[in-house]
């Protein structure tokens, strides 16, 4: 694959070894547990740095979409991808931190953002707007910039109309020394439905803007546009390079493509009950039990990050079957009906897996609360260890 050139080359890390998972009852002494996969990350990256014809950048926002952001980052790295892609300078200065070195772009900043630090760390910043340039003006030289253009979702990035003077003050700034506009970048709000004539109508914008910009004056070597869904499924989106969050860890919105699920959560047995018919669980008594049955106790909660909205809806996998989560998900911890099927405490339940085995999994748990994969695997709670 031919990559633009870079100012700053990658300087990737071997991913960091993962801790074995333990045996049942240590797993139970420690409680809940969030296990990631980097052996998927790795195939998911690689799947991705063949379907682009540019470079890949890995989107490692939301302490890597909840996977991890330096883990993911290395892994990805080590596996195709050349950039990093974050929201924030926060996380971009704490891959920095954690000693990562490859060239990475933050786009989600205010104004009053520390812009000094993201140039003395080499990071780069996109811009939305003149206010943005003019604090990165400000904060000192060298700063390298993607102008970033609206196509069409009417939240981040210049609007159309503020377009053509954020380019003619661009060129001016990088001509006084002050900025390299390195990109131009965009998003498209419909990827996910690959028919959708949004996508078109934000490709035209995107080409637009780009001649706006070289009309100035600038020659950025990078331009992206694509995330996930349009790597996979619209070559037309493709630039010179694409980005890539979700696809990573196994996400794929547009269900174009199979890919490696990347997260288990498991959570211990810490009681188990026999009860009667007509026995009432959790707030508000909204299940009762219909004949003897055995209740099994999860500690995890929505504090844990399952949505209460699945309640009476989600299932658990404990000793090879599924069971359904009974009466209302707590703060702290669900009940699980179990039946006759022999459990005892220690015995280990996964929550979500990637489904080899019949669990459920984390899209079985977003269709259960109306929402979608991403917000399961960004909604883990900090109490769950990771392994």
């Amino acid at each position: 694959m031919s990559q633009p050139a870079m100012e700053h080359p990658a300087v990737p890390t071997s991913p960091a070894p993962r801790p074995a998972v333990g045996a049942v009852g240590a797993i139970g002494a420690v409680g809940a547990r969030l296990h990631v996969d980097l052996d998927a990350v790795a195939a998911n990256t690689a799947l991705f740095a063949a379907r682009t014809p540019g470079a890949l950048m890995a989107v490692v926002k939301a302490d890597g979409f909840g996977h991890g952001a330096a883990a993911v980052a290395r892994t990805a790295l080590a596996h195709g991808a050349s950039w990093l892609g974050v929201t924030s300078l926060d996380e971009a200065l704490a891959l920095r931190a954690d000693g990562v070195r490859a060239p990475v772009l933050s786009w989600l900043n205010p104004v009053e953002a520390d812009f000094t630090a993201a140039i003395g760390h080499q990071v780069d910043v996109a811009v939305p707007s003149a206010a943005h340039l003019a604090a990165l003006t400000r904060a000192g030289l060298g700063a390298r910039v993607h102008l970033h253009l609206d196509t069409g979702m009417a939240r981040d990035g210049s609007a159309p109309s503020d377009w053509a003077a954020l380019c003619r003050a661009a060129r001016r700034a990088e001509r006084a020394g002050q900025v390299r506009v390195v990109g131009v970048m965009g998003h498209l709000g419909c990827a996910d439905v690959p028919e959708d004539p949004a996508n078109a109508a934000a490709r035209t914008v995107f080409t637009w803007g780009l001649g706006v910009a070289r009309a100035a004056g600038l020659r950025p070597p990078l331009r992206h546009l694509a995330a996930t869904a349009a790597t996979l499924t619209d070559p037309a989106a493709l630039h010179t390079m694409s980005r890539v969050g979700a696809g990573l860890v196994g996400i794929d919105p547009s269900g174009s493509t199979r890919l490696s699920p990347a997260l288990t959560l498991t959570a211990p047995v810490v009681g188990v009950r026999r009860v009667a018919s007509g026995t009432a669980v959790g707030y508000g008594h909204a299940w009762s039990a219909d004949r003897p049955t055995t209740l099994a106790l999860l500690p995890l909660g929505y504090a844990d990050g399952l949505p209460r909205a699945t309640s009476g809806r989600a299932e658990v996998a404990l000793r090879g079957r599924r069971h359904p989560v009974v009466g209302r998900i707590s703060m702290d911890q669900v009940v699980v009906d179990v039946g006759d099927q022999p459990v005892q405490p220690g015995d280990v339940a996964t929550v979500f897996g990637p489904g080899h085995a019949g669990e459920p999994t984390v899209a079985d748990w977003a269709a259960w609360a109306d929402t979608i994969e991403h917000e399961i695997v960004t909604g883990i709670g900090a109490r769950v260890a990771r392994s």
